[in-house]
């Protein structure tokens, strides 16, 4: 019982707020991190679709399109028909779009190697692997047996 109460504990004064430490060097553009994660994968790979960002994120497909939604109308991200199927559109950053995703990027480029100075790149690499195995073991099986209850 004691453990459970440190594991809540842990998540009321950290886990719970971690979101919003990452997403704050997004928040002055009013991005969340999801939308500036899509507008990095952009600017890695111009052109992509909806369903490349689904597959990428394993997601669905109406989260990825509430979030492009969001950035179309901020004038992030514009949209354009493929020419070889009309059918398929392709994701495109703007000039406003393109400058705010590098300078977001170097902001989250900077907290991150302020997390690896303060533990070290060998605790950092131990914490990336518990939260891979963790997601491995734990969440993608809660999240299997939900989907097997929908």
């Amino acid at each position: 019982m004691e453990l459970l109460n440190e594991y809540i504990d842990a998540y009321l004064s950290t886990l719970k707020y971690l979101d919003e430490v990452i997403s704050e060097p997004a928040d002055e553009y009013g991005l969340s991190f999801e939308q500036y994660l899509i507008m990095h994968n952009i600017a890695q790979k111009d052109g992509l679709t909806l369903s490349d960002i689904v597959d990428d994120r394993k997601v669905t497909r109406a989260a990825v399109s509430r979030q492009i939604k969001t950035l179309l109308k901020r004038d992030y991200v514009y949209q354009e028909p493929d020419e070889d199927d009309r059918r398929r559109m392709l994701l495109h950053l703007t000039e406003t779009g393109t400058e705010i995703e590098k300078i977001v990027t170097g902001r989250v480029e900077n907290r991150f190697e302020g997390w690896v100075e303060v533990f070290g790149s060998v605790k950092a690499r131990e914490i990336l692997d518990f939260i891979k195995m963790f997601d491995d073991k734990v969440v993608s099986k809660t999240k299997a047996r939900a989907r097997g209850r929908e």
